[in-house]
């Protein structure tokens, strides 16, 4: 069909037929790529935002647009390397949230993955011996899962928790009598970029902590208690964060060789090992911390902890590491005043949300950041479920996006996979109002529908589709079906966090002072 002649068509551009996924037996969409735009080669066709539309018409741009559309081209080109500080947050992302610069649209994704990553290798089965463990080796974690994106990064340490506090719907156990352990849970992970070539990319080594969140919807928030306690990182006790994520965080099970070091001391000595190491070479370092759900309120724990412990800075030169936390669809974490204390810090904050998503809300239902008074009854009653949350925000809606189907589903609206969606197909805004959604990355739509059922079933993918084949079940070459040992889990060494321990807290009497 002709464009009206009121409308031109981008320069120089290329018609592809295209399925975005080879079960679907939809008729082909139609995709335009032009070779102005370097890193965002892909957009869908007017055809993305009507699905069942029977004709399919190329994306069109009047005058005014093109130009706009050049100039992001323009700086785009930019490479990632030389603007990385930025995408960590260094100015708050302004200007790079509305429009999305693709930059940071990609390392949202990215950083979203490697949350993701949590789930899709932890042991959620309650009739297996391996129940609340990771189902992989840390060095194969990565491909197992087939992210080929985070190849050049390497695991360092699997972080655990003791599965013994008061968040009973958060924790998996096995049914079993024998299994990997009776007090552990495995949270997340620590890696850092080690291939040269995605250093020099990033324009920097980065630490990567990753933590766990919930399949399971709002189970866990209805173990909360909204009780502040007041941290004890440093040494202000007004600095409260709520008392579930602090046990989460802080607990541990002497008995268990998974969970012996709380899951702070975890990430303390290992942080610690990794910038000592790095900065001695002389290396740009930076820290990320990501996590979806629950995840996402221990990254934000985690990353105040370390900056406030000063663990980002390195002496030999005497600079600081960058801190950020891209948190995907976290609760609000602490009270007003460590919302002012991580901003004293510097810990940068990105919380990309779904507007639809009730998690965010919580706690803090009635004194919270948009309460006129909240530093008033903090400091004057001492209001004690006053929350507020940290950083920048952004919002989107999951009713904008073509390929959604509506739903009164809260685990949709909740779901990562949903949320990454989201992102890679969101513009900014326009007069108040959200621009038309379209997808700028490769990111196969069929991923939403890996855990919950979201997707229009025009798409034809089936929901909750991905699960281990058999259930990990092999067959032997005598014809049995049987499930294979795992490899052996290796606990920490206690002489390594004990020694980076001491580093960090000091010594008393020879053992690391404790952690409370």
């Amino acid at each position: 069909m002709a464009a009206p002649s009121s409308l031109i068509a981008l320069k120089k551009p290329i018609f592809l037929s295209f399925s975005p996924h080879n079960i679907f037996n939809t008729k082909p969409k139609t995709l335009i790529l032009t070779t102005q735009l370097k890193t965002c080669s892909l957009v869908y066709s007017s055809s993305c935002t009507s699905i069942n539309s029977s004709t399919t018409q190329p994306l069109v741009l009047n005058n005014k647009q093109e130009e706009k559309e050049e100039a992001e081209a323009e700086v785009e080109e930019v490479s990632l390397g030389s603007i990385w500080r930025e995408v960590q947050g260094c100015n708050n992302w302004e200007g790079l949230l509305d429009p999305m610069n693709n930059h940071l649209r990609s390392e949202i994704i990215r950083y979203g993955e490697f949350a993701q990553a949590c789930y899709d290798s932890f042991d959620f089965d309650p009739h297996s011996k391996y129940c609340g463990s990771c189902k992989y080796h840390p060095s194969d974690l990565f491909s197992n899962l087939d992210l080929n994106l985070h190849k050049g990064y390497t695991i360092t340490r699997y972080l655990y928790a003791t599965s013994n506090i008061n968040l009973p719907n958060f924790f998996q156990r096995s049914k079993l009598s024998s299994i990997w352990s009776q007090h552990a849970n495995w949270m997340g992970y620590i890696a850092v970029a080690t291939d040269e070539e995605e250093v020099a990319r990033l324009g920097r080594r980065d630490i990567v902590i990753a933590w766990r969140g919930t399949v399971t919807y709002l189970e866990w928030i209805y173990d909360l208690k909204d009780i502040l306690c007041s941290a004890n990182f440093g040494d202000d006790p007004s600095v409260k964060i709520e008392l579930g994520f602090h046990d989460l965080y802080t607990k541990k099970e002497d008995s268990c060789k998974f969970s012996s070091f709380s899951a702070r001391e975890q990430v303390l000595s290992e942080v610690k090992r990794l910038v000592e190491y790095y900065g001695q070479a002389g290396h740009e370092i930076s820290i990320t911390v990501t996590g979806h759900s629950l995840g996402a309120a221990l990254a934000l724990v985690s990353a105040y902890d370390i900056a406030e412990l000063n663990l980002n800075h390195i002496p030999e030169n005497n600079t600081k590491v960058p801190v950020t936390v891209f948190s995907f669809s976290g609760p609000r974490v602490g009270n007003l005043r460590f919302k002012e204390r991580c901003e004293e810090l510097d810990v940068k904050v990105l919380r990309v949300i779904n507007v639809h998503d009730k998690v965010p809300s919580v706690p803090g239902i009635f004194a919270n950041e948009k309460f006129q008074f909240q530093k008033y009854i903090e400091e004057a009653t001492s209001f004690p479920w006053s929350y507020a949350h940290v950083g920048t925000e952004l919002a989107l809606d999951h009713k904008k996006s073509p390929f959604l189907k509506p739903t009164k589903d809260l685990g949709c609206a909740h779901n990562l996979e949903a949320l990454l969606h989201l992102v890679d197909g969101y513009h900014g805004e326009e007069e108040g109002e959200e621009k038309k959604f379209c997808l700028v990355t490769k990111r196969d739509i069929a991923l939403v529908n890996k855990s919950c059922d979201f997707l229009k079933s025009d798409y034809h993918v089936p929901p909750c589709w991905r699960q281990d084949e058999n259930k990990g079940m092999v067959k032997t070459g005598d014809g049995r079906w049987v499930l294979p040992d795992r490899p052996r889990l290796e606990p920490h060494r206690p002489e390594d966090i004990t020694h980076h321990l001491q580093k960090v807290l000091g010594t008393s009497n020879g053992e690391p002072k404790l952690l409370h």
